[in-house]
């Protein structure tokens, strides 16, 4: 696994996401209730970036395009029509810096 630097804590304010490109994916990295989230920026139901949509209550985002749901927490598609999960990727904050862990 490599360890990426995402951004300072700082520049990532809760409720808002940024989008990092990595081996040319997109991922999107979530900041919620004080938390972070990281998962696949595109929507398996049609190529569409995630991090376009809102964050939805109880940890969700909604896809702009067609309004499918996500779990920020697992991936999981929640409402059609999408259908596949996206991956999830472990992110944390370490000496005021949001850090990702990709595959290599």
């Amino acid at each position: 696994m490599a360890v990426i630097d995402v951004s300072p804590e700082s520049d990532l304010p809760n409720g808002k996401v940024t989008q990092v490109w990595v081996d040319d994916e997109p991922i999107g990295v979530y900041h919620v209730d004080g938390r972070y989230f990281a998962l696949g920026d595109v929507c398996t139901h049609q190529e569409f970036y995630l991090s376009d949509g809102g964050l939805i209550e109880d940890h969700t985002v909604e896809c702009a395009l067609h309004g499918s749901r996500f779990d920020l927490r697992t991936g999981l598609a929640l409402s059609m029509p999408a259908t596949g999960e996206v991956p999830t990727y472990r992110v944390w904050v370490e000496d005021g810096i949001i850090k990702l862990e990709v595959p290599d």
